[in-house]
């Protein structure tokens, strides 16, 4: 991505903001909800934001992804609306159906331009986070936390899950599950929407590929600006292509003091971790 201080990316910058005012808002960060799930107590600005990037290539030969950082829990914000989707995906699988037209006409807006009251919607319809919990433990995540309530974007979860949950929709080879996952159609869905993610939202993971033609990619990225703190957490996940090789890339942050901050944080430390 190109400086924020350019036009296009101030323009972006204010879509991003309008999109937090939205989680806001949706009572996505009610002061009680977002005490509990901040696993930093300290007051603001007493600590640096920090970053945890995990990188996976799918064409290295090597199923073992590479972490930078300290593994542990961050809010996922909107990028939790990839793991709603393919919790979706499952109920459908599970009733031997594909998606409804409803359900298509909520999924599509939720990753593609990372609508919040389609994500609320299907929030309910998969049981919220013990439904959330369920599709997890047969994608073969275990560090995954489904947000209180109505809350998905303060759901928890660590760089490495969000590589298992890429895996269970990129990786052909197939992660190992402990019951079946995500079949053919269900996971070339998934990867269409990721594909398609507006214009503006297609920043963070994206910085790996550098500049020069369009880069193949597909992703999804999350952002909130925690209302105890006046912090922002950032976060971008996705599959970039880099010289011939498929890299699954899941870059989560918080602590940023502002949204471009973040985004800056997330795409240099992205870039370091493929490097």
């Amino acid at each position: 991505m190109s400086s924020l201080s350019s036009p296009t990316a101030r323009a972006k910058a204010a879509a991003l903001a309008a999109s937090a005012a939205a989680l806001l808002s949706l009572g996505l960060l009610s002061p009680t909800a977002a005490a509990a799930a901040d696993a930093d107590p300290a007051p603001a600005g007493s600590q640096p934001a920090q970053a945890t990037v995990a990188a996976l290539d799918l064409d290295g030969g090597d199923s073992t992804s590479v972490i930078h950082g300290a593994d542990t829990a961050y809010d996922t914000a909107s990028i939790v609306k990839v793991d709603i989707l393919a919790a979706v995906l499952l109920k459908a699988q599970d009733a031997g159906r594909p998606l409804t037209a409803r359900e298509r006409a909520l999924a599509e807006p939720m990753i593609r331009r990372s609508d919040n009251a389609a994500a609320n919607a299907l929030w309910r319809e998969i049981g919220r986070a013990p439904g959330l919990a369920a599709a997890n433990k047969r994608l073969g995540l275990t560090r995954t936390t489904g947000g209180p309530g109505g809350k998905w974007g303060l759901t928890r979860t660590t760089a490495s899950d969000q590589i298992r949950l890429l895996r269970a929709v990129f990786d052909e080879g197939g992660a190992t599950h402990a019951a079946p996952a995500l079949n053919a159609a269900s996971r070339a869905y998934v990867r269409t929407l990721m594909s398609q993610v507006v214009p503006e939202q297609s920043w963070g993971v994206t910085a790996v590929s550098g500049s020069g033609s369009a880069p193949q990619r597909a992703l999804k990225n999350g952002w909130l600006q925690r209302s105890t703190s006046g912090l922002w957490d950032v976060n971008s996940i996705g599959e970039v292509t880099v010289k011939g090789h498929r890299y699954l890339v899941a870059a989560l942050s918080n602590g940023s003091a502002s949204m471009d901050e973040g985004v800056a944080l997330v795409e240099r430390t992205a870039r370091d971790a493929v490097a």
